[in-house]
Order: structure tokens, then sequence, then C-alpha cells
């Protein structure tokens, strides 16, 4: 109760109190949720419009224009540096970007000239155009890049989906079907390929049937959480939580992407539990050794007749020395 505390008690306290305010504010945790600067394409014809991306199109030996947007949100100044990158699919399906000297493809045709490097006092915000050079050669369809802005050791990729004038094929396949875990683990493991030149946002729809079990209910196609860029391959897992633990089942994976032809994938799993498989080998081996005492058994034959082998020589039995009675002399 405050009313029973003494004046100078409560002076200490309330100061106490203003310090850890203080400290809260001008914490190094505090202030480093803030990053000081943003990247953003730049608004397009509405001064409130927002692009997430950038998206431009035009045939191979043309120039494209667009603006990147930076922002100093901080008290002190960014010198900001920008450049254009490949981006490409991980292993697992997410979108990527390739690092400053990794870059061959469509991040190389982006420039942004002597604005390369931007100083931004604080509290303000510049606009930077930028232009994408599409080589003459360029085969058509979909060439994923970005631009990054580096400050600090802070990278900000911009994403930019080009596409170069000429036919669209959009082409998916399925590859490398199997299943791994067992129980609620169980998963179906696959591989999908972008083998056409326009980037897909692939759905999967997986049936299972069993020889014991008999056919488990059809999955329908669902969307999956993934983008898939021309020319990659992802490795993924579809989740079997009731995948059966003693039967042979048959798989078939159909992958489906707007414009594409469906695809298709078969595979023959053996679903044996894991003790049961213990057990299984145990058996063959116990199965093995009696087979083989059978054998040995059969070549030596009932007791009194002679067996298959030929008869070993027999050693000579030992010489047995004279007995000794009586006392030593």
């Amino acid at each position: 109760m405050l009313h029973a505390l003494k004046p100078r008690t409560l002076r200490r306290l309330a100061a106490l109190l203003l310090l850890a305010a203080a400290g809260l504010q001008g914490s190094p945790a505090a202030a480093a949720d803030d990053p000081g600067w943003t990247a953003e394409p730049a608004a397009g014809g509405a001064a409130t419009s927002h692009r997430p991306s950038f998206y431009l199109s035009g045939p191979a030996g043309t120039v494209l224009e667009d603006r990147l947007a930076l922002a100093n949100t901080g008290d002190r100044e960014r010198v900001v540096t920008l450049r254009g990158a490949d981006a490409h699919n991980t292993a697992d399906g997410a979108f990527a970007v390739r690092p400053a000297a990794g870059s061959t493809g469509a991040g190389t045709w982006i420039s942004f000239g002597a604005a390369a490097t931007v100083t931004l006092p604080p509290r303000t915000r510049a606009v930077v155009p930028f232009t994408v050079t599409v080589p003459p050669a360029s085969p058509p369809g979909d060439h994923p890049a970005a631009v990054v802005a580096a400050e600090g050791g802070r990278e900000v990729g911009v994403r930019v989906d080009l596409r170069v004038g000429g036919p669209a094929l959009a082409a998916l396949t399925v590859e490398d079907v199997s299943v791994r875990g067992h129980g609620a683990a169980a998963v179906v493991a696959y591989t999908l390929v972008n083998r056409g030149n326009v980037a897909l946002t692939p759905e999967l729809a997986l049936h299972a049937e069993g020889r014991l079990s008999g056919a488990a209910d059809p999955r329908t196609a669902r969307a999956l959480p993934v983008e898939l860029l021309p020319g990659r391959r992802v490795a993924l897992t579809e989740p079997w939580p009731g995948a059966p633990a003693f039967d042979r089942v048959s798989l078939r994976l159909t992958a489906t992407a707007p414009g594409a032809a469906p695809a298709t994938a078969t595979a023959t799993a053996w679903r044996v539990p894991r003790g049961a498989a213990v057990g299984a080998g145990a058996g063959l081996v116990a199965l093995g050794a009696a087979a083989l005492l059978l054998v040995r058994a059969r070549r030596r034959g009932p007791p009194g007749e002679p067996s298959g082998e030929p008869a070993r020589p027999q050693a000579p039995a030992p010489r047995s020395e004279p007995e000794l009675t009586g006392a030593s002399r």
C-alpha cells in the first residue's frame, strides 16, 4: 500500500520506475526491431497503388524500364547499393536469389547505371529508375529475377517477374515416388519438374490402393505451397498418416497446373511393421540354419549305413606304456 510508505521511499520508487521506462525505450532490442530502411516497387499510375513485385514483359531485344522506391525511416544516413540477381527454387521449392557472383541470366540484364549506390539522408525517400535490357537471342517464356538492395549487412530482394514474348509452354512431370516412415509419420516423397518455359503453380492428388486394405479415400487435388520456376525441380513430401501397417500398396500421384497436361506417376510399396520386419529376418535366418542341418544329416545317413561322403583316414592309436607296480628301486 503506497500510503504506508515514507516520502523518501516514494521518491526512490518513482526514480526507479522512470529509469526502467527510459531503459526500455532506448534498449538495443527495441531499436533492432526497426530495420531503418525499406525497398519496394514504386507506386504505379495511382499514387496509392501498391505493387508486391515488378512485372515486365516484352520481346527479345527490347529495353524495359521501371522504378524502385527506397525509404530511410531512421535518424541516420544510409548508403544503399543496388544490383540485379537471378532467382531460382531451392531444393524444397522456396523462392531464392542468387549471390552477387552467381547470376548468369536475367539478373545480369538489370542495370541501375550511375544510381547503383544511393545515399539516403534521415527521414527521406528516393525513387530510383532501372532498366532491363533483354538480349536479342533470349528464349521466350519466364525469366525470374530480383532487384537486391543492401546496406549495413542487410539485404532486401524485390522480385522481378520478367516474360519474354513468344510461345509459352507449360509442362510438368512427377518423378521418384516412394514411401518413407511408418505409422502417423509416413509420407509419400516425390519430385516435381517444370519442363516448360513458364512458372507453374501445381496441384497434387494422391490415390492409394492396398491388396489387403483395398482402396483408400482418394485425396482431391490440393494446391501446393510452391511456385515452380522454369527448368527447376523440387523434392516434396505428402503426409500419409493413414498408411496401412501391413500391405502391398499401389500409389498414383497426379499433378496438374494451369495450361499443362496432367502428369501422373505410380509406385508400389510394401508396408511392413518394424517389429514384423525384424521377426521375419530372424525367421529367415532360423530357416536357413535348419535347412543346412537337414542337408548335413542327409549326407551322413542313418546309423550303421555308409554316408555319401568319402571316408577320412584315421590316425593310428598311440601305443600304451606298461603299467608299473611295486616300489621303486
